[in-house]
């Protein structure tokens, strides 16, 4: 019944967003539906299952990380993609390699948001429903990553946006703070936050399935939506600079 009520609205909204990044020209809507949806599925399982036994730390913790993930993200994403006068990089090689095609190809991948929201919501319904064994240390566990993972790409994200801010640094390769020891540390810490919901669900008889949520973010991540995309743009647009940066500093995982 959740899975088909979540589907009345993400279809239409997937949808109504696609006609609003159309109309506007920019297409990284898409990662506001997806960061949102989030957000919003994940407080309708809560207040569909509400009862005596979903009101748990655990449940708390895993609501509250969800939410503050969310508005997190969204808020950056609206003020450095949405707000700004040009598209995402990514998006605009994305645009470029599609051809006369990239309506269609981004209408589909809109549709994809749809997939992969009920797929994230796996983990985090286990999570936030998981409710027959006490409070443990992997619980604690659990909010530490999560917490850590929020502030990680929080404070990633603060040092490309003020590096990218100061006129003298363009054309510059960032290789101070937490990007000196990876090209894509926003990347890794969002890739980190997806195994608190495996840590808060220790003990549930899914527990396996919540590692579905780092399994597929560090795919699509690393070999999809993410690094591959990134990494074109910033060689198309620093060049040797940027060469010298990938010799030099790992492209995923922080190595110091």
């Amino acid at each position: 019944m959740q899975s088909i009520e979540l589907l009345k609205v993400f279809i239409p909204l997937a949808v109504i967003a696609y006609g609003v990044a159309i109309l506007i020209k920019k297409m990284t809507i898409m990662d506001l539906l997806w960061t949102f949806g989030l957000a919003f599925g994940t407080s309708f399982i809560f207040i569909t299952e509400w009862s005596e036994t979903i009101i748990s730390p655990r449940s708390w913790i895993t609501l509250l990380l969800i939410l503050t993930w969310s508005i997190r993200l969204g808020n950056h994403l609206f003020t450095s993609r949405i707000l700004a006068s040009v598209e995402d990089s990514r998006y605009i090689s994305l645009i470029k390699y599609s051809g006369r095609s990239w309506k269609f190809v981004f209408f589909i991948l809109f549709m994809f948001q749809v997939l992969l929201l009920f797929a994230f919501l796996i983990p985090i319904k286990i999570a936030l429903l998981f409710n027959n064994n006490p409070f443990t240390v992997f619980d604690l566990l659990g909010l530490f990553i999560g917490l850590c993972a929020l502030f990680g790409e929080g404070l990633s994200d603060a040092q490309l946006r003020n590096f990218k801010a100061q006129k003298e640094n363009k054309g510059l390769v960032l290789k101070k703070g937490l990007w000196r020891y990876s090209r894509h540390p926003n990347y890794f810490f969002e890739w980190l936050f997806w195994w608190s919901f495996v840590f808060l669900s220790i003990g549930s008889p899914s527990f396996y399935m919540t590692l579905l949520g780092p399994l597929l973010m560090y795919i699509f991540l690393r070999y999809i939506s993410g690094v591959p995309f990134v990494e074109i743009a910033c060689l198309e647009s620093k060049g040797e600079a940027y060469k010298e940066y990938q010799s030099e500093t790992s492209i995923f995982f922080p190595k110091f």
